[in-house]
């Protein structure tokens, strides 16, 4: 189908959108989205970058690789369930098997902040070292910098990651048809909820969250085994599931509309949200796999995820529909129907 023009693109008449770089530029909101469109693919414009997909699909002689790169600056360095280190593996990971491959090789840059505890960049690296050991990937270059105090943050960890494409595989938006199902692989908002939490120290909202970082290469594989026709994989990490599911609306050119009671959201995530006044949808997720299969398919998809011990939570939450509207949309449970519209900035600023 053709592409719809992006929600993102709409102009205001107010100067709200500063001329200088902020904290929402970051946050993978409208902000983020129009710095990409105005500024990055315009400069670098390619047929490989031109795609706009998580990891860019390259051909070295007979094979097919999927090449991905991303930065971590997540604050504080170390929260429930996971840190930088094993994040900054896994969202690499995570990227290249939403492409369709298998992970196999990783780079890791760090900028230091003088200052640093070196028993805390110690602790960073070997739970780097053991987050790739689960991934069955190499850590096989990398480097290090060192800014002055005040000017770094603590640690921040660049990764990139290169793995083999699956033989017959092609995933992309634009393959999505009216009538394709939107799945999640589980609950949403665990990443984003835990890491607030523990900036914060809000121990009010109880023991049990935490962030659901994970490797999802196992989890895409057994979705792409069992529902061959799968037409696009995202992991709903900045802006959660509705900036994942806006990009792959405008790029298809059609509308999506989601089911609110069909999202899996805990009720402490939930009670959690509700306080700070969040959408579940606009909230990070970095354990988590969104996909767009067709109708036909999608029971077999369930299945394979929730026989995965990541995939048990595993639901349908939304269709495609023909409307060329680019929109994401949200039916409540008393018919009424809300348009999901993304925020300039992150609510949840530094956490991934």
């Amino acid at each position: 189908m053709s592409e719809a023009a992006p929600p993102w693109s709409a102009s205001c008449p107010l100067p709200i959108e500063p001329e200088v770089i902020t904290l929402g530029h970051g946050s993978g909101g409208r902000l983020s989205h129009r710095l990409q469109e105005e500024v990055f693919l315009p400069a670098f414009s390619n047929p490989a970058l031109d795609r706009r997909e998580d990891a860019a699909v390259v051909v070295a002689g007979a094979d097919r690789l999927a090449f991905s790169t991303d930065s971590f600056v997540v604050s504080p360095l170390f929260f429930p369930g996971g840190d930088l280190g094993e994040l900054a593996v896994n969202g690499t990971v995570n990227d290249l098997a939403c492409a369709g491959a298998e992970p196999r090789y990783l780079s890791a840059a760090f900028v230091l902040e003088e200052g640093l505890p070196l028993e805390t960049l110690r602790r960073l690296v070997a739970s780097m070292a053991r987050a790739a050991a689960r991934a069955q990937v190499a850590i096989v270059t990398g480097d290090t910098k060192v800014v002055e105090r005040g000017k770094g943050d603590g640690v921040f960890v660049t990764t990139s990651g290169i793995g083999a494409l699956r033989p017959g595989v092609e995933l992309s938006p634009r393959r999505c048809q009216p009538g394709d199902v939107v799945l999640v692989s589980g609950t949403l908002g665990d990443h984003g909820v835990a890491v607030m939490a523990a900036r914060h120290d809000l121990g009010l909202l109880g023991d049990e969250l935490r962030s659901d970082t994970a490797p999802l290469h196992e989890l895409a594989r057994s979705l792409l085994d069992a529902a061959p026709g799968t037409r696009c994989l995202r992991d709903p990490t900045r802006g959660g599931l509705a900036a994942a599911l806006t990009e792959i609306a405008a790029q298809a050119g059609c509308s999506i509309e989601l089911a609110e009671e069909a999202l899996p959201v805990t009720d402490t995530v939930r009670g959690a949200l509700e306080l700070m006044g969040l959408d579940p949808l606009l909230v990070a997720n970095e354990g988590k796999l969104c996909a767009v299969v067709p109708a036909d398919q999608a029971d077999a998809a369930l299945a394979a995820w929730r026989g995965h011990p990541l995939g048990r939570a595993a639901a349908r939450v939304g269709t495609l529909g023909a409307e060329r509207s680019g929109l994401l949309s949200v039916r409540t449970p008393f018919g009424g129907r809300r348009t999901v519209i993304l925020p300039l900035s992150d609510p949840l600023p530094r956490i991934c």
